[in-house]
C-alpha cells in the first residue's frame, strides 16, 4: 500500500543487525494488511525505527538534516503548529498572537502549566531567551544566526505569559518560523550550552517541552526516545491530546539499505527512513506500507556557479541545462513518488509558479550553444577551450536519496556534448570545504525543506546557505546584487499577495540566468509494519511519532 502526502497551496551492519535482535521483541512487526481500520488506539511498546544516518547536533537552528529532524521534532514543542495538509498555521504552545501591520512586531500569548522535562516552566522569559539566541546567535559559542529569522532585533517579556518581538525590518517569514524545527523551544539551562554541547554523547542532557525524552545514547549508532507521562500540551487541532501512545522509541543508524530494508521485512524493526527507490517494490510486495511525503521547498537541483570562469558564459549554462535528460533520471534512477521538477520550487510550496519550458531537454539545443560559446571537441571527446578542457566538478550530496547514481547518469549525458563532469564524493576527506569554493566544486547538488515562502532566500542568498556563492568567501564580494535584492523581497514584504509574486520572480530569474537546474521533487520515503499505526509527519516530512501506535 502507498501513500503519498501532497500538500495544498556512522554504524555498521553488522552492530545494526546486533541492536535490532535486541530491540526487536519490544514491538514486533505485524503481517502483512493495512495501517488502516485497526480499531482505537493502544498505549504501550516500543517502537523500532531505523535511521539511515546518524544525527550531528539537536541545536535547532542547525536540525534541518533529516537525522537530526526526526528526534527534534519530537522532543521540542514550537510556539506555533503547521497543519502538514493545509500548511495553516495554528494554535500551540502559543494560544494565539498578534502581528503588526508591516510585520515587524509579533506578540505571543502562551498557555498555562506546560513544563519542560527538567520540570522548569515553560513561560514568557525563556521563550525570549530562545528567539534572542535563535535570531541574533553566539558566536563565541558557535551558536548560528537561524536561516529561518530574518531581521530579528530583540524580544519584549511583557509579563509572564506574554512575550513580544521587535524586527529592524519587516519578518513576514517569521511566524512560520516558529512553527519549525529550527525553532524548537529549549528549557534554560540548555539555552546556556555550547555548540558542542548540543552533539551527539550529550544529546540526553539537551531538555525540551515535548512529548519524548531522550534518555539513552550510543554515539552514532542508538538513542532512545521516552514518553513523558505528564505530557498534556499537544496542538488542540490534533488529533490525539495527552501523553504519547507509545513508551518509547528506539532509533538504530542502519546506513546499510539492504540491512535496513530485511529488518523491516522480517519483523526486526517497525519503521524505516530512506526506503530506496529500488527497494519500494520489494516493501509494497510484502504487503508493507510506503509513505512519502513531500518536503514542499526548493527542489533536489543542480546549482551552477555563475562566478566561475567556466559557468559565467550563461550559454554554458543554458547548455549544461538542455543537456541533461531530466525525465531519463527520474525514471532510471527513482520511481513515480519522484516527480520531475517543473521550477525551482515543489509544486506544493508556497508561491510555486512553473518555469518548465527552460529546462526542456535539447541535446542539439546544447550543442549550438556549446559551439556558440566556443567550446570545440577535441580528440578525446571532451570540448576545450583555449586549452583550457570542459571539465566541472559536482559534489554527491550525502543527503539526497542516490546522488551518486544521478550524478553519474547525468555526467554520461553530459559526455556525450563533450562535457566532462566529475563528481565529488560526499566521504571525501575535505568535501565540507571543497563544496564552499568554486574553484573546487563549481555545481552544488542539494534541496532545501521549509514550509513557507523565504524557503528560496534560505538555499540562495548570501548570508544563508548561499548555493549559488553568489557571495565569494574569500572577498565578500557579491557577483550577482540584483538575485540578492531579488531574495530579500521575498524575505521583507509584509503584503502576502506581493510577496508571492516577489518568490515567483526569483523563481523566474534563476530559470531565465540558467542558475538553477531543478531535477525532482523530492520526498522523504518511509517504510513501516503494518502493525505501525497513526502515522504522521510535520509539513516538510519529518517523522512526528506523538500519535504513532502499534497494534496487536
Amino acid at each position: 500500500m502507498s501513500r503519498s502526502f501532497p500538500h495544498r497551496s556512522a554504524a555498521a551492519a553488522t552492530a545494526a543487525l546486533a541492536l535490532l535482535a535486541l530491540t526487536a521483541c519490544a514491538a514486533p512487526a505485524g503481517g502483512p494488511s493495512t495501517n488502516a481500520a485497526a480499531g482505537d488506539p493502544v498505549e504501550g511498546g516500543t517502537l523500532v525505527y531505523l535511521e539511515h544516518q546518524p544525527h550531528t547536533t539537536l541545536y535547532p537552528p542547525s536540525a534541518g538534516f533529516y537525522p537530526n529532524g526526526g528526534i527534534v521534532n519530537n522532543v521540542f514543542d514550537r510556539l506555533v503548529w503547521q497543519d502538514p495538509e493545509t500548511l495553516e498555521l495554528k494554535p500551540w504552545i502559543a494560544t494565539d498572537w498578534e502581528v503588526n501591520a508591516d510585520a515587524t512586531e509579533y506578540t505571543f500569548n502562551l498557555r498555562d502549566g506546560v513544563t519542560f522535562s527538567d520540570g522548569s516552566d515553560l513561560n514568557a522569559e525563556v521563550v525570549a531567551k530562545n528567539f534572542d539566541l535563535y535570531g541574533l546567535g553566539d558566536a563565541e559559542r558557535g551558536l548560528t544566526v537561524s536561516e529561518a529569522i530574518n531581521n530579528y532585533e530583540r524580544s519584549e517579556v511583557v509579563d509572564d505569559d506574554t512575550v513580544t518581538f521587535h524586527f529592524s525590518a519587516p519578518a513576514p517569514g517569521f511566524l512560520q518560523a516558529t512553527s519549525t524545527n529550527n525553532s524548537g523551544l529549549l528549557s534554560e539551562s540548555t539555552l546556556d550550552f555550547t555548540l558542542e554541547q548540543f552533539a551527539p554523547g550529550n544529546s540526553a542532557e539537551v531538555i525540551g517541552s515535548g512529548p519524548f525524552t531522550i534518555t539513552a545514547e550510543e554515539i552514532g549508532a542508538t538513542l532512545t526516545l521516552t514518553a513523558r507521562d505528564d505530557y498534556d500540551w499537544a496542538p488542540p487541532d490534533r488529533a490525539h491530546q495527552g501523553r504519547a501512545y507509545l513508551d518509547a522509541v528506539q532509533i538504530n543508524v542502519t546506513p546499510e539499505d539492504s540491512v535496513r530494508i530485511g529488518a523491516l521485512l522480517s519483523g526486526q524493526a517497525d519503521y524505516v527512513r530512506y526506503v530506496e527507490a529500488q527497494d519500494e517494490a520489494q516493501v509494497e510486495g510484502a504487503g508493507f506500507t510506503i509513505y512519502a511525503p513531500q518536503t514542499n521547498g526548493v527542489n533536489n537541483a543542480l546549482s551552477l556557479r555563475f562566478r566561475d570562469g567556466i559557468l559565467s558564459d550563461i550559454r554554458v549554462r543554458q547548455a549544461l541545462t538542455a543537456g541533461i535528460d531530466r525525465q531519463e533520471v527520474v525514471d532510471t534512477i527513482y520511481s513515480e513518488k519522484y516527480p520531475l521538477a517543473t521550477s525551482v520550487l515543489s509544486q506544493g510550496a508556497l508561491g510555486y509558479v512553473d518555469t518548465a519550458e527552460a529546462f526542456a531537454y535539447d541535446p542539439d539545443k546544447a550543442e549550438q550553444l556549446l559551439d556558440e560559446a566556443g567550446w570545440t571537441v577535441g580528440s578525446d571527446g571532451i570540448r576545450e577551450k583555449d586549452g583550457e578542457p570542459l571539465t566541472l566538478v559536482v559534489n554527491e550530496a550525502g543527503p539526497q536519496p542516490r546522488s551518486f547514481e544521478a550524478l553519474t547518469l547525468i555526467s554520461q549525458q553530459l559526455k556525450k556534448l563533450g562535457v566532462d563532469l566529475q563528481i565529488l564524493k560526499a566521504d571525501a576527506g575535505t568535501a565540507a570545504e571543497a563544496i564552499r569554493d568554486a574553484d573546487q566544486v563549481q555545481i552544488n547538488h542539494s534541496m532545501v525543506a521549509r514550509a513557507d515562502l523565504d524557503v528560496i532566500k534560505s538555499q540562495f542568498f548570501s548570508q544563508n546557505r548561499n548555493a549559488l556563492l553568489n557571495l565569494d568567501y574569500d572577498d565578500q564580494s557579491i557577483g550577482d546584487p540584483k538575485l540578492e535584492e531579488l531574495l530579500q523581497a521575498v524575505a521583507s514584504e509584509p503584503d502576502a499577495d506581493a510577496r508571492i509574486a516577489d518568490s515567483q520572480a526569483v523563481q523566474q530569474y534563476l530559470a531565465e540566468q540558467a542558475y538553477v537546474i531543478p531535477l525532482f521533487e523530492e520526498p522523504q520515503v518511509y517504510g513501516t509494519a503494518t502493525n505501525v499505526q497513526g502515522v504522521t509527519f510535520e509539513s516538510v516530512a519529518r517523522p512526528s511519532f506523538y500519535e504513532v501506535w502499534l497494534s496487536d
